[in-house]
């Protein structure tokens, strides 16, 4: 039996293998990942699949690469664990010799059947897998570089003053992040003032506290000042025992007076208005 047997079974049977593939998942999302797909998610990918298997069979075409990729990407998409993707694809192979031997008497069945399946979905299954874990790896890596700039941003508070909020820990990484956003923040919004503020940052140690004294220095060199706010006492008390020198740095304790600050230092002030 040829690969074209198995080709014809596939295309008389479409609409009803494809529900069987959504049935697969559907029953081994219960037991082994309990992921939150909808019955049309099943049915998107178990369709898909069946077009791959009848139209894209050679995994040395460019062409049947990219449409594989395109379906392993809306698999990573949909959140369609991975575990649960390879055992539903593995499993249909099986169940799609049971149904292609069901009718046929056990001493006529074709036992090399089995190999003919199995070649000619195995590469298939394997290169689904490979582009899958590619998609993920490109989706993981966008993911990375979009939290990057939300875990430094430059906002506008007054014209020529901005802030910037620091949250979490700073590693080498986030600081080369934390550096290039300031700087281009400032060209961009005109900044005369920069405050950074420190109130979520847990740990200021000495390498910590080094990038925040580059990064005033650097922002000093493109023409504007920088205050660190945000410095709450065990902080300060870190920097005293660590022998930090921020002397260089004006410092306050909190955004507001940070505010104040930086409206004295464009020549403006906050005032209550008398009703």
């Amino acid at each position: 039996m040829s690969n074209q047997a198995v080709l014809s079974f596939i295309s008389e049977h479409q609409d009803e293998l494809a529900q069987n593939l959504a049935d697969i998942l559907k029953n081994l999302n219960k037991k082994i990942s309990n992921a939150k797909l909808t019955e049309h998610m099943y049915q998107t990918i178990s369709n898909e699949y069946i077009d791959i298997l009848l139209n894209h069979s050679d995994t040395d075409d460019d062409k049947v690469i990219d449409t594989i990729y395109q379906f392993s990407s809306k698999a990573v998409q949909m959140s369609v664990p991975l575990k649960l993707l390879s055992s539903g694809v593995g499993a249909f192979w099986k169940h799609l010799y049971y149904e292609m031997n069901k009718d046929v008497p056990e001493d006529k069945q074709c036992y090399d059947l089995i190999w003919q399946i199995d070649h000619f979905i195995e590469p298939i299954n394997s290169e689904i897998l490979n582009q899958y874990a590619i998609s993920w790896e490109k989706t993981v890596a966008l993911q990375k570089v979009a939290l990057q700039e939300l875990s430094a941003p430059l906002i506008p508070v007054f014209d020529n003053i901005t802030v910037m909020p620091l949250v979490g820990t700073i590693d080498t990484e986030r600081a080369k992040k934390i550096m290039e956003n300031l700087l281009s923040g400032v060209v961009k919004h005109r900044s005369e003032v920069v405050l950074i503020d420190i109130t979520g940052v847990p740990v200021v140690d000495t390498m910590v506290a080094h990038h925040i004294i580059q990064a005033s220095e650097a922002v000093r060199l493109v023409g504007a000042k920088c205050l660190l706010v945000g410095i709450r006492p065990e902080i300060a008390q870190t920097i005293v025992n660590l022998g930090i020198d921020l002397t260089q740095v004006i410092t306050k304790n909190t955004l507001q007076k940070g505010i104040q600050t930086a409206l004295e230092m464009t020549d403006r002030k906050i005032v209550s208005l008398e009703e």
